[in-house]
Protein backbone atom coordinates (compact mmCIF):
# COMPACT_ATOMS: atom_id res chain seq x y z
CA UNK A 1 0.00 0.00 0.00
CA UNK A 2 2.73 2.12 0.66
CA UNK A 3 4.41 1.69 -2.79
CA UNK A 4 1.15 2.45 -4.52
CA UNK A 5 1.31 5.83 -2.80
CA UNK A 6 4.90 6.71 -3.93
CA UNK A 7 4.10 5.78 -7.63
CA UNK A 8 2.18 8.05 -7.20
CA UNK A 9 4.18 10.81 -5.75
CA UNK A 10 3.15 10.95 -2.24
CA UNK A 11 5.85 11.42 0.27
CA UNK A 12 5.22 8.94 3.44
CA UNK A 13 5.54 10.95 6.70
CA UNK A 14 5.50 9.54 10.12
CA UNK A 15 2.21 9.03 11.82
CA UNK A 16 2.25 11.27 14.58
CA UNK A 17 3.02 14.04 11.74
CA UNK A 18 0.54 15.86 9.73
CA UNK A 19 -0.60 14.45 6.86
CA UNK A 20 -3.56 15.04 3.61
CA UNK A 21 -4.02 11.00 3.76
CA UNK A 22 -4.19 8.93 6.98
CA UNK A 23 -4.37 4.77 6.07
CA UNK A 24 -4.87 2.49 8.90
CA UNK A 25 -3.87 -1.21 8.18
CA UNK A 26 -6.43 -2.78 11.53
CA UNK A 27 -5.27 -6.52 13.13
CA UNK A 28 -8.65 -8.61 14.94
CA UNK A 29 -6.57 -11.20 16.48
CA UNK A 30 -7.79 -9.94 20.34
CA UNK A 31 -9.89 -7.39 21.66
CA UNK A 32 -7.49 -5.45 22.39
CA UNK A 33 -6.28 -4.93 18.73
CA UNK A 34 -9.35 -3.76 17.90
CA UNK A 35 -9.31 -1.44 20.43
CA UNK A 36 -5.87 -0.08 19.35
CA UNK A 37 -7.08 0.64 15.68
CA UNK A 38 -10.15 2.56 17.61
CA UNK A 39 -7.60 4.78 19.47
CA UNK A 40 -5.52 5.17 16.29
CA UNK A 41 -8.45 6.19 14.08
CA UNK A 42 -9.64 8.64 16.39
CA UNK A 43 -5.85 10.01 17.29
CA UNK A 44 -5.27 10.45 13.39
CA UNK A 45 -8.06 12.62 12.36
CA UNK A 46 -6.90 14.70 15.92
CA UNK A 47 -4.01 15.61 13.24
CA UNK A 48 -6.07 17.36 11.07
CA UNK A 49 -9.35 16.98 10.48
CA UNK A 50 -9.37 18.17 6.65
CA UNK A 51 -7.24 14.75 5.99
CA UNK A 52 -8.83 11.50 4.20
CA UNK A 53 -8.85 8.58 7.08
CA UNK A 54 -8.86 5.51 5.25
CA UNK A 55 -8.94 1.77 7.78
CA UNK A 56 -8.49 -1.72 6.00
CA UNK A 57 -7.52 -4.68 7.38
CA UNK A 58 -8.92 -7.40 9.16
CA UNK A 59 -10.99 -5.65 11.55
CA UNK A 60 -13.03 -3.67 8.75
CA UNK A 61 -13.54 -6.94 7.38
CA UNK A 62 -14.84 -8.45 10.30
CA UNK A 63 -16.77 -5.21 11.49
CA UNK A 64 -17.91 -2.69 8.50
CA UNK A 65 -21.16 -2.06 10.27
CA UNK A 66 -19.69 -0.99 13.58
CA UNK A 67 -16.89 1.29 11.64
CA UNK A 68 -19.48 3.02 9.69
CA UNK A 69 -20.69 4.63 12.92
CA UNK A 70 -17.83 6.17 13.69
CA UNK A 71 -17.90 9.71 12.07
CA UNK A 72 -13.95 10.24 11.41
CA UNK A 73 -13.72 7.53 9.20
CA UNK A 74 -13.84 8.69 5.10
CA UNK A 75 -13.18 4.98 4.05
CA UNK A 76 -13.51 1.57 4.72
CA UNK A 77 -12.30 -1.09 2.82
CA UNK A 78 -11.80 -4.98 2.84
CA UNK A 79 -8.98 -7.09 2.67
CA UNK A 80 -9.65 -8.11 -0.85
CA UNK A 81 -9.99 -4.37 -1.52
CA UNK A 82 -6.34 -3.33 -0.30
CA UNK A 83 -4.70 -3.75 -3.63
CA UNK A 84 -7.01 -0.79 -5.30
CA UNK A 85 -6.45 1.58 -2.13
CA UNK A 86 -5.38 4.28 -4.78
CA UNK A 87 -8.40 3.93 -6.91
CA UNK A 88 -10.77 4.42 -3.87
CA UNK A 89 -8.64 7.49 -2.81
CA UNK A 90 -9.02 9.12 -6.21
CA UNK A 91 -12.58 8.30 -6.33
CA UNK A 92 -13.55 9.92 -2.91
CA UNK A 93 -14.96 13.09 -2.64
CA UNK A 94 -17.06 14.08 0.98
CA UNK A 95 -19.31 11.10 1.01
CA UNK A 96 -18.16 7.93 3.34
CA UNK A 97 -17.53 4.88 1.00
CA UNK A 98 -16.94 1.53 2.05
CA UNK A 99 -16.34 -1.53 -0.12
CA UNK A 100 -15.55 -5.07 2.04
CA UNK A 101 -16.29 -8.07 -0.32
CA UNK A 102 -17.75 -11.49 0.99
CA UNK A 103 -14.06 -12.39 2.15
CA UNK A 104 -15.10 -16.24 2.26
CA UNK A 105 -16.49 -16.29 -1.07
CA UNK A 106 -13.30 -14.93 -2.25
CA UNK A 107 -11.23 -17.97 -4.13
CA UNK A 108 -7.81 -15.56 -6.11
CA UNK A 109 -4.96 -14.66 -4.01
CA UNK A 110 -5.03 -10.59 -4.26
CA UNK A 111 -2.16 -9.87 -6.21
CA UNK A 112 -0.86 -6.34 -5.54
CA UNK A 113 1.28 -6.20 -9.14
CA UNK A 114 3.91 -4.82 -7.38
CA UNK A 115 7.55 -5.69 -5.87
CA UNK A 116 7.72 -5.50 -2.66
CA UNK A 117 10.93 -6.34 -0.24
CA UNK A 118 11.33 -4.92 3.51
CA UNK A 119 14.89 -4.00 3.71
CA UNK A 120 18.87 -4.82 2.34
CA UNK A 121 18.41 -7.70 3.45
CA UNK A 122 15.28 -9.74 3.71
CA UNK A 123 12.39 -10.04 2.22
CA UNK A 124 8.89 -11.45 3.34
CA UNK A 125 7.14 -13.01 0.38
CA UNK A 126 3.50 -13.66 0.81
CA UNK A 127 2.16 -16.56 -1.32
CA UNK A 128 -0.64 -17.67 1.07
CA UNK A 129 -3.77 -16.22 2.38
CA UNK A 130 -6.84 -17.52 4.38
CA UNK A 131 -7.35 -20.40 6.64
CA UNK A 132 -9.53 -23.80 6.56
CA UNK A 133 -9.13 -24.78 9.98
CA UNK A 134 -11.21 -22.55 12.43
CA UNK A 135 -9.67 -23.14 15.79
CA UNK A 136 -12.28 -22.71 18.30
CA UNK A 137 -10.38 -19.21 19.63
CA UNK A 138 -9.37 -17.46 16.35
CA UNK A 139 -11.81 -15.03 14.05
CA UNK A 140 -8.64 -14.99 11.16
CA UNK A 141 -10.78 -16.95 9.02
CA UNK A 142 -13.64 -14.76 9.04
CA UNK A 143 -11.38 -11.92 8.14
CA UNK A 144 -8.61 -13.10 5.89
CA UNK A 145 -11.15 -16.26 4.29
CA UNK A 146 -10.79 -19.67 2.99
CA UNK A 147 -7.00 -20.51 1.55
CA UNK A 148 -5.90 -19.05 -1.53
CA UNK A 149 -2.59 -19.76 -3.28
CA UNK A 150 -0.26 -17.47 -5.22
CA UNK A 151 0.41 -19.18 -8.49
CA UNK A 152 4.55 -20.27 -8.19
CA UNK A 153 4.90 -18.10 -11.40
CA UNK A 154 4.19 -15.03 -9.69
CA UNK A 155 6.22 -15.75 -6.82
CA UNK A 156 9.42 -16.95 -8.79
CA UNK A 157 8.70 -13.72 -10.73
CA UNK A 158 8.39 -11.66 -7.99
CA UNK A 159 11.59 -13.29 -6.01
CA UNK A 160 14.01 -13.27 -9.07
CA UNK A 161 13.36 -9.43 -9.11
CA UNK A 162 14.20 -8.82 -5.56
CA UNK A 163 17.44 -10.53 -5.79
CA UNK A 164 18.64 -8.02 -8.38
CA UNK A 165 18.32 -5.87 -5.81
CA UNK A 166 20.79 -7.49 -3.90
CA UNK A 167 18.61 -9.32 -1.25
CA UNK A 168 20.17 -12.66 0.22
CA UNK A 169 17.43 -14.27 2.44
CA UNK A 170 14.04 -14.63 1.58
CA UNK A 171 11.01 -15.74 4.38
CA UNK A 172 8.15 -17.22 2.59
CA UNK A 173 4.87 -16.30 4.89
CA UNK A 174 1.25 -16.76 4.63
CA UNK A 175 -2.00 -17.21 7.34
CA UNK A 176 -1.74 -21.08 6.82
CA UNK A 177 1.65 -21.90 5.22
CA UNK A 178 0.80 -25.16 5.24
CA UNK A 179 -2.31 -25.22 3.00
CA UNK A 180 -0.86 -23.90 0.37
CA UNK A 181 -1.47 -25.24 -2.94
CA UNK A 182 -4.49 -27.21 -1.00
CA UNK A 183 -6.92 -25.07 -3.19
CA UNK A 184 -5.19 -25.91 -6.29
CA UNK A 185 -5.61 -29.78 -5.51
CA UNK A 186 -1.76 -29.84 -5.21
CA UNK A 187 -0.24 -31.82 -2.00
CA UNK A 188 3.07 -31.11 -2.67
CA UNK A 189 3.34 -28.14 -4.02
CA UNK A 190 5.44 -26.12 -1.32
CA UNK A 191 7.89 -28.30 -2.07
CA UNK A 192 7.87 -27.74 -5.40
CA UNK A 193 7.61 -23.88 -5.14
CA UNK A 194 10.72 -23.65 -2.42
CA UNK A 195 12.99 -26.02 -5.01
CA UNK A 196 12.15 -23.30 -7.64
CA UNK A 197 13.49 -20.44 -5.47
CA UNK A 198 16.80 -22.78 -4.31
CA UNK A 199 17.31 -22.19 -7.89
CA UNK A 200 17.47 -18.23 -8.09
CA UNK A 201 20.75 -16.65 -8.07
CA UNK A 202 21.71 -14.85 -5.66
CA UNK A 203 19.01 -15.63 -2.73
CA UNK A 204 21.46 -17.55 -0.09
CA UNK A 205 18.90 -18.41 2.50
CA UNK A 206 15.26 -19.51 1.91
CA UNK A 207 13.57 -19.20 5.55
CA UNK A 208 9.90 -20.41 6.28
CA UNK A 209 7.38 -18.28 8.18
CA UNK A 210 5.00 -19.98 10.90
CA UNK A 211 4.54 -23.42 10.28
CA UNK A 212 1.51 -26.05 10.88
CA UNK A 213 2.35 -28.94 13.31
CA UNK A 214 0.68 -31.06 11.05
CA UNK A 215 3.06 -30.50 8.08
CA UNK A 216 5.72 -31.82 10.00
CA UNK A 217 5.45 -35.45 8.63
CA UNK A 218 8.85 -37.47 7.64
CA UNK A 219 8.31 -37.47 3.92
CA UNK A 220 8.06 -33.64 3.93
CA UNK A 221 10.81 -32.87 6.18
CA UNK A 222 13.09 -35.31 4.52
CA UNK A 223 12.36 -33.38 0.79
CA UNK A 224 12.89 -30.23 2.44
CA UNK A 225 16.20 -31.01 4.03
CA UNK A 226 17.22 -31.71 0.46
CA UNK A 227 17.23 -28.08 -0.27
CA UNK A 228 20.04 -26.77 -0.12
CA UNK A 229 19.27 -23.11 0.93
CA UNK A 230 16.49 -23.98 3.90
CA UNK A 231 17.65 -22.02 6.29
CA UNK A 232 17.48 -24.62 9.82
CA UNK A 233 15.16 -22.77 12.15
CA UNK A 234 11.48 -23.70 12.01
CA UNK A 235 8.24 -22.05 14.11
CA UNK A 236 6.01 -24.21 14.87
CA UNK A 237 2.76 -23.01 16.62
CA UNK A 238 1.77 -25.33 19.18
CA UNK A 239 -0.61 -23.68 21.20
CA UNK A 240 -0.90 -25.87 23.98
CA UNK A 241 0.71 -29.12 25.23
CA UNK A 242 -1.99 -30.85 27.01
CA UNK A 243 -4.57 -32.78 24.57
CA UNK A 244 -7.73 -32.01 26.47
CA UNK A 245 -6.98 -28.36 25.67
CA UNK A 246 -5.82 -28.71 22.30
CA UNK A 247 -9.02 -30.55 21.64
CA UNK A 248 -11.27 -27.95 22.74
CA UNK A 249 -8.83 -25.27 20.65
CA UNK A 250 -10.05 -27.39 17.77
CA UNK A 251 -6.09 -27.82 16.95
CA UNK A 252 -6.39 -30.92 15.13
CA UNK A 253 -3.31 -33.04 16.25
CA UNK A 254 -2.10 -34.27 19.47
CA UNK A 255 1.24 -33.14 21.70
CA UNK A 256 2.35 -36.66 20.56
CA UNK A 257 1.97 -36.10 16.92
CA UNK A 258 3.88 -33.04 17.70
CA UNK A 259 6.60 -34.59 19.07
CA UNK A 260 6.69 -37.00 16.36
CA UNK A 261 7.29 -33.53 13.97
CA UNK A 262 9.73 -32.07 15.98
CA UNK A 263 11.77 -35.48 16.10
CA UNK A 264 11.83 -35.31 12.34
CA UNK A 265 12.95 -32.04 12.23
CA UNK A 266 16.04 -33.12 14.28
CA UNK A 267 16.53 -36.35 12.19
CA UNK A 268 17.30 -34.29 9.66
CA UNK A 269 18.40 -30.49 10.54
CA UNK A 270 21.36 -30.20 12.49
CA UNK A 271 21.57 -27.57 14.71
CA UNK A 272 18.22 -26.54 14.56
CA UNK A 273 16.26 -23.78 16.67
CA UNK A 274 12.62 -24.46 17.18
CA UNK A 275 10.32 -21.99 18.31
CA UNK A 276 6.57 -21.97 19.24
CA UNK A 277 3.25 -19.89 20.34
CA UNK A 278 1.49 -20.51 23.50
CA UNK A 279 -1.90 -19.68 24.48
CA UNK A 280 -2.33 -20.09 28.08
CA UNK A 281 -5.71 -19.41 30.48
CA UNK A 282 -7.45 -21.14 27.45
CA UNK A 283 -11.12 -21.42 28.58
CA UNK A 284 -11.33 -24.41 30.92
CA UNK A 285 -6.93 -24.75 31.63
CA UNK A 286 -7.23 -26.44 34.83
CA UNK A 287 -4.21 -25.95 36.67
CA UNK A 288 -3.43 -29.99 35.59
CA UNK A 289 -3.65 -29.06 32.23
CA UNK A 290 -1.68 -26.41 32.65
CA UNK A 291 1.49 -27.99 34.25
CA UNK A 292 1.07 -30.79 31.66
CA UNK A 293 1.55 -28.09 29.04
CA UNK A 294 4.56 -26.91 31.32
CA UNK A 295 6.46 -30.07 31.03
CA UNK A 296 5.63 -30.80 27.25
CA UNK A 297 7.50 -27.47 26.83
CA UNK A 298 10.46 -28.70 29.51
CA UNK A 299 10.94 -31.58 27.93
CA UNK A 300 10.63 -30.05 23.89
CA UNK A 301 13.08 -27.53 25.22
CA UNK A 302 12.48 -24.29 22.55
CA UNK A 303 14.54 -21.89 22.07
CA UNK A 304 11.79 -19.24 22.32
CA UNK A 305 8.32 -19.68 23.25
CA UNK A 306 5.84 -16.75 21.91
CA UNK A 307 3.28 -16.58 24.97
CA UNK A 308 -0.09 -15.24 24.71
CA UNK A 309 -2.74 -14.46 27.47
CA UNK A 310 -5.91 -16.84 26.10
CA UNK A 311 -8.42 -13.04 24.97
CA UNK A 312 -11.63 -13.36 24.34
CA UNK A 313 -12.85 -12.67 20.68
CA UNK A 314 -16.69 -12.23 19.51
CA UNK A 315 -17.42 -14.37 17.45
CA UNK A 316 -15.70 -17.39 18.21
CA UNK A 317 -16.58 -20.44 20.05
CA UNK A 318 -14.47 -20.38 22.69
CA UNK A 319 -15.54 -16.82 23.33
CA UNK A 320 -18.80 -18.75 24.35
CA UNK A 321 -17.32 -21.59 26.79
CA UNK A 322 -17.74 -22.16 30.52
CA UNK A 323 -14.84 -21.62 32.82
CA UNK A 324 -13.33 -18.59 31.25
CA UNK A 325 -9.74 -17.75 33.44
CA UNK A 326 -9.28 -15.24 35.79
CA UNK A 327 -6.66 -12.53 34.13
CA UNK A 328 -4.89 -12.93 37.74
CA UNK A 329 -3.98 -16.74 36.67
CA UNK A 330 -3.37 -15.75 33.41
CA UNK A 331 -0.84 -13.61 34.45
CA UNK A 332 0.87 -16.20 37.01
CA UNK A 333 0.82 -18.72 33.83
CA UNK A 334 2.80 -16.40 31.70
CA UNK A 335 5.19 -15.13 33.41
CA UNK A 336 6.14 -19.11 34.78
CA UNK A 337 6.30 -19.88 30.56
CA UNK A 338 8.39 -17.06 30.35
CA UNK A 339 10.94 -17.50 32.54
CA UNK A 340 11.13 -20.98 31.09
CA UNK A 341 12.06 -19.44 27.49
CA UNK A 342 14.62 -17.36 28.67
CA UNK A 343 15.81 -20.11 30.31
CA UNK A 344 16.18 -22.14 27.41
CA UNK A 345 17.57 -19.73 25.26
CA UNK A 346 20.22 -18.51 27.62
CA UNK A 347 20.70 -22.42 27.92
CA UNK A 348 21.08 -22.76 24.05
CA UNK A 349 23.13 -19.01 23.34
CA UNK A 350 26.19 -20.59 25.73
CA UNK A 351 26.59 -23.39 23.39
CA UNK A 352 28.10 -21.28 20.55
CA UNK A 353 30.62 -19.63 23.22
CA UNK A 354 33.86 -20.46 21.40
CA UNK A 355 32.20 -22.19 17.89
CA UNK A 356 32.29 -20.41 14.54
CA UNK A 357 28.91 -19.46 12.91
CA UNK A 358 28.10 -17.62 9.56
CA UNK A 359 25.65 -14.19 9.81
CA UNK A 360 24.01 -12.13 7.54
CA UNK A 361 24.79 -9.20 8.21
CA UNK A 362 21.96 -6.38 8.20
CA UNK A 363 22.73 -3.26 10.21
CA UNK A 364 25.03 -0.94 12.51
CA UNK A 365 24.32 -0.68 16.24
CA UNK A 366 26.73 1.69 17.83
CA UNK A 367 29.99 -0.26 17.46
CA UNK A 368 29.10 -3.48 16.67
CA UNK A 369 26.90 -4.65 13.09
CA UNK A 370 24.34 -7.18 14.06
CA UNK A 371 22.53 -9.94 11.92
CA UNK A 372 21.31 -13.69 11.90
CA UNK A 373 22.71 -17.02 11.72
CA UNK A 374 21.03 -19.43 9.69
CA UNK A 375 19.12 -20.65 12.09
CA UNK A 376 17.99 -17.11 13.28
CA UNK A 377 20.08 -16.59 16.30
CA UNK A 378 20.74 -12.81 16.69
CA UNK A 379 24.42 -11.77 16.38
CA UNK A 380 26.51 -8.41 17.16
CA UNK A 381 30.12 -8.57 15.54
CA UNK A 382 32.49 -5.62 15.95
CA UNK A 383 33.11 -3.01 13.41
CA UNK A 384 35.76 -2.45 11.20
CA UNK A 385 36.80 -1.65 7.73
CA UNK A 386 36.37 -5.31 6.37
CA UNK A 387 32.58 -5.53 8.03
CA UNK A 388 30.06 -4.90 5.24
CA UNK A 389 26.25 -5.06 5.48
CA UNK A 390 24.30 -7.12 3.41
CA UNK A 391 27.07 -9.58 3.45
CA UNK A 392 27.99 -13.53 5.06
CA UNK A 393 30.27 -13.81 6.93
CA UNK A 394 32.14 -16.45 9.38
CA UNK A 395 32.18 -14.95 12.80
CA UNK A 396 33.82 -16.63 16.22
CA UNK A 397 31.47 -16.32 19.02
CA UNK A 398 33.16 -14.81 21.85
CA UNK A 399 30.02 -13.97 24.76
CA UNK A 400 26.26 -13.65 25.30
CA UNK A 401 24.58 -10.63 25.47
CA UNK A 402 20.33 -10.84 26.55
CA UNK A 403 19.04 -12.47 24.04
CA UNK A 404 22.01 -12.42 21.59
CA UNK A 405 25.19 -13.37 20.68
CA UNK A 406 28.57 -11.40 20.63
CA UNK A 407 31.47 -12.14 18.52
CA UNK A 408 35.02 -11.26 15.95
CA UNK A 409 34.54 -11.57 12.44
CA UNK A 410 36.85 -14.62 11.21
Amino acid sequence: MKQKFQEQNYEIVDFDDIADVYVINTCTVTNMSDRKSRQMIRKAKEKNKNSILLVTGCYAQIAKEELENIKEIDIVLGNQEKKDIFKYIKEYQTVKKESVSDILHEQEFPEFGVITYTDKTRAFIKVQDGCDRFCSYCIIPFARGRVRSRKIEDVIREIKEIAKNGIKEVVITGIHLASYGKDQNESNLLIELLKQVNEIPGIQRIRLGSLEPTLMKEEFIKELSKIEKICNQFHLSLQSGCNDTLKRMNRQYTKEEFEDGINNIKKYFEDVILTTDIIVGFPGETEKEFNETYDFLKKIHFYKMHVFKYSQRKGTKASEMPNQISAQIKEIRSKKLIELSKKNQNEENKKYIGKEVEVLLEEPEGSYIKGHTSNYIMVYVKRDESIKENTIRRVKIIDIREEALIGDAC
